[in-house]
């Protein structure tokens, strides 16, 4: 299998993840991490439920991943999420070295690479684009739907 198809197989479990968010009220906003070929942690946005701002869909995810691996670097891992990282959560991705990002739609009005390029580990691949429509089309629904 080559990246590309895992990138989409890992990056269609975040989707999964996002509907799931959708489903319970949420941002619909999905999360995976993967360390050596296996998903360690699924995750969603959690804001709502949890009455907290930082229960951002990367963050539970990183919680998980590191609880499972038992450390809190994640320096062998690869994290799939749906939409681009905010400002926050490219700092959690930074301080867990994370060894890549893949993310599927940009955000343009709160995502990392506008207000905090730098946030991420200096050695963090970083892989946007994946699924991007997809992505993409199901924040716009769930937004469109809102109003």
């Amino acid at each position: 299998m080559t990246q590309e198809e895992q990138d989409i197989r890992f990056m269609k479990m975040a989707l999964d993840e996002a509907k799931t968010a959708a489903s319970e009220g949420e941002i619909p906003v999905g999360a995976v991490v993967v360390c050596k070929g296996m998903v360690i942690a699924r995750a969603h946005n959690l804001t709502e439920t949890l009455t907290d701002v930082t229960a951002h869909a990367e963050m539970q995810a990183i919680t998980a991943a590191a609880s499972y691996l038992g450390g809190k670097y994640l320096d062998q891992c690869t994290l799939y999420v749906t939409l681009e990282p905010c400002t926050m959560c490219a700092g959690a991705i930074g301080w867990s070295q994370l060894q890549r990002l893949v993310y599927g739609a940009s955000d343009e009005k709160r995502g990392y690479s506008l207000f905090a390029p730098k946030a991420l580990h200096p050695k963090t691949e970083v892989t946007s684009g994946i699924m991007a429509d997809e992505c993409a089309e199901f924040v716009q629904e769930f937004f469109r739907k809102k109003r």
